[in-house]
């Protein structure tokens, strides 16, 4: 019979075994893990401290009983396998996939979607329901330092026509929390909303994303999306909890406003843009984020002298549990070369919500004022307005949403809409 230390030694390593198959199969780690922040990065930490000390139990135990077993007596020289620590970029959102048994690549897949109902006063549009995106976002691990991200979108534009897009497809390196590189298609890190939340309206507290950070395809004022390089990393910084980001791409189109705005295969001119961002995550209070970033680009536009584009962004935003703060504003400065004309873009908005039990209520304010004079984003307009809604959490992974929005507008009636959503992931 087994002694009772061995037992003891079963029951932890039963113990690691389970502690690492929750942390494989948990929803609710994999919507952290989707969501791309640096919190992310904390509850890993956290769950291989705690592996860690399991380990360190085990050997202790496996110790004692070897210098007591009798010759008889089974015996294991191996600690249990220590769980995966890499860890992809948190600007692009880890993942939650590994190696299959046999040693090749594993898929692990998720979907995303959305049905909502929006009711509006806006001239020329009509009361409708709606197919949300379709998103099926994709992981799998290669080896211990390098993964594969994908995320591909079906959805139906205003003709009511389904199209397909990557998204984002990236292959990642990952060997530590000081330097994580990423190529391929990704979210821009301007600011903080563009790389917490992606396409899946199931993690947004919102109906929808802010003016701000609204899609090119649907009228976006940034370069949401970019195609090359993303590097991001931990800064040495004790208490101060310092990050950084650098990226480099083909930046945004702007020869014609009928072009494809992402650049996936042909940069229209030779130029590269970049973006630096500093974030600081203190450990004095947990869930504070601040950081600014800064975006440069050479936009060559038909008929027209060369733009320089120059994006600064600054954002403040606090999470927990219950209570969300989210505050970003954003300078967007185009300079017409030659000409010394420059044309300058502000933005900003702010929400908040509280949880009570299943139920978020929440507030928004926005706000964007393009100049109808810019030649690259001039479409856009002004817009500016408060939006109040609640969000419901029917399930684990189902969530109802009802929002009210007011929208300002330059030289245009005010519109007030009403949008009823079930957003879910699977």
């Amino acid at each position: 019979m087994r002694s009772g230390k061995s037992r003891t030694g079963i029951v932890v390593r039963a113990s690691l075994f389970l502690l690492l198959l929750i942390s494989a199969t948990s929803p609710s780690l994999s919507q952290q893990l989707s969501s791309s922040s640096r919190d992310d990065q904390e509850t890993i930490k956290q769950l291989l401290k705690r592996v860690e000390e399991l380990e360190s139990r085990v050997r202790e135990l496996e110790s004692k009983r070897s210098a007591t077993a009798s010759p008889s007596e089974p015996r294991s020289d191996e600690a249990p396998a220590a769980a995966d620590t890499s860890s992809t970029p948190s600007t692009q959102t880890g993942h939650d996939s590994s190696m299959s048994h046999g040693g090749s690549p594993s898929l692990q897949l998720r979907g995303f979607s959305d049905i909502s109902y929006h009711a509006t006063n806006a001239k020329g549009e009509t009361n409708s329901f709606a197919l949300g995106q379709l998103d099926l976002f994709m992981t799998s691990r290669i080896s211990d330092s390098f993964s594969v991200l994908g995320e591909l979108v079906l959805e139906a534009n205003e003709r009511n026509e389904f199209g397909f897009e990557i998204e984002r497809l990236l292959l990642q390196y990952s060997k530590n929390d000081y330097f994580n590189v990423a190529v391929g298609r990704y979210h821009t890190a301007i600011g903080y909303y563009n790389t917490a939340y992606h396409h899946g309206t199931w993690f947004q507290t919102t109906t929808g994303r802010p003016f701000l950070f609204a899609f090119e395809d649907e009228g976006g004022i940034l370069p949401i999306h970019n195609v090359g390089v993303s590097m991001n990393g931990r800064i040495p910084s004790g208490k101060l909890g310092l990050g950084y980001v650098a990226e480099i791409g083909n930046g945004r189109a702007a020869r014609s406003r009928l072009d494809e705005p992402v650049q996936n295969v042909v940069d229209e001119n030779n130029g590269k843009s970049f973006n630096l961002g500093l974030i600081a995550r203190p450990d004095w209070l947990q869930g504070l984020q601040a950081g600014f970033s800064y975006y440069n680009d050479n936009l060559t536009p038909n008929g027209m002298p060369n733009i320089h584009e120059k994006i600064f962004a600054a954002h403040v935003v606090y999470q927990n549990n219950a209570l969300e703060l989210l505050n970003e504003g954003m300078l967007v400065s185009h300079t017409l070369r030659g000409l010394g004309q420059t044309i300058n873009t502000a933005a900003f908005y702010t929400q908040a919500s509280r949880k009570f039990g299943k139920a978020r209520p929440y507030f928004r304010y926005q706000y964007v004022n393009v100049p109808d004079s810019d030649p690259v984003i001039g479409d856009a307009g002004r817009q500016n307005g408060p939006s109040v809604g609640l969000r419901f959490d029917l399930s684990e992974f189902v969530a109802f949403k009802a929002q009210y929005d007011r929208t300002l507008r330059r030289r245009l009636d005010p519109v007030n809409g009403v949008t009823v959503q079930m957003a879910f992931t699977f």
